[in-house]
């Protein structure tokens, strides 16, 4: 999953770099998301720990791993929100499309979602490596995700444990109905549309986006915004892998196969490379 996930992800954002003709601000986006390896932070640690039989990790270990995590989940909530937006823009305002996602825009919005993510995941970082630990030190997870380790510490963190639901309503309920919010209005525009390759080219782009958003949102919510006390170990580590691996591992499969752009794109691709070749 892993080496699917890293080619997957490579050969997308190489295609995109590639291929001019999707030099447009949706694919910007894309490439931007096809960098966040969530996968790259988590399985080489875990895979080094199956092989070698060690389980331990040092504290600022599980603090890089926390903070790049947290980093790169708060920087795809917002990339896929942005990405929603691109295509309502796209279907319901075509005529300012070039205005409201030029370049300068693209860029500001794919900043703000790196600049955003590591704020949020630097304050939390810091806060679980600042609390005292005195019970177990075992993480009864496959990575240092910081709800867990909280219920390693000799103090109350009943207050922390709000904020981690203030920062999940900010950065996962809210983007969740902004992206919602877009697609409905997606859908009605495509519902009075006369053309029906375009009706279709439109419902392919979007149900794409829609299927890596479901995949992602709902389980990290449903993590997230339970009370400790309705929260299962088991169920915790079962829902990260769909997060941490599976989403990563399909993105670059979804947004090919169910993509005509893309697979066009890959045809020019591997033909200029034969041509070249022959040459």
């Amino acid at each position: 999953m892993f080496l699917m996930a890293l080619i997957g992800n490579l050969s997308m954002m190489l295609l995109i770099l590639l291929d001019s003709r999707l030099h447009t601000p949706m694919y910007f986006l894309l490439r931007q998301l096809s960098l966040i390896h969530y996968i790259s932070t988590i399985v080489p640690k875990m895979a080094s720990d199956f092989l070698f039989g060690s389980k331990s990790i040092s504290l600022m270990g599980c603090g890089i791993q926390s903070f790049f995590f947290l980093t790169l989940g708060g920087a795809e909530t917002l990339l896929l929100t942005s990405m929603a937006y691109d295509r309502y823009v796209a279907i319901c305002c075509p005529l300012h499309y070039h205005v409201r996602m030029g370049r300068r825009v693209c860029v500001l919005m794919v900043t703000g979602s790196w600049v955003m993510g590591s704020i949020n995941s630097c304050a939390h970082t810091t806060y679980a490596l600042s609390i005292p630990y005195c019970q177990s030190r075992a993480i009864n997870h496959f990575f240092c995700d910081v709800p867990t380790m909280l219920t390693l510490a000799c103090m109350d963190t009943r207050v922390y444990e709000y904020t981690v639901f203030v920062s999940t309503i900010l950065f996962l309920v809210l983007p969740f109905f902004g992206i919602v919010c877009s697609y409905i209005r997606v859908l009605l525009a495509v519902y009075r549309m006369s053309s029906a390759e375009g009706r279709r080219k439109t419902y392919s782009t979007c149900t794409a986006h829609l299927t890596v958003v479901t995949f992602y949102y709902t389980p990290f919510a449903y993590t997230y915004l339970r009370p400790r006390s309705l929260r299962s170990p088991t169920e915790d580590k079962v829902l990260a892998v769909f997060y941490t691996i599976l989403t990563p591992m399909l993105n670059p499969i979804v947004y090919s196969l169910r993509n005509k752009d893309v697979i066009q794109a890959l045809r020019r691709v591997i033909q200029k490379i034969c041509s070249v070749n022959m040459l």
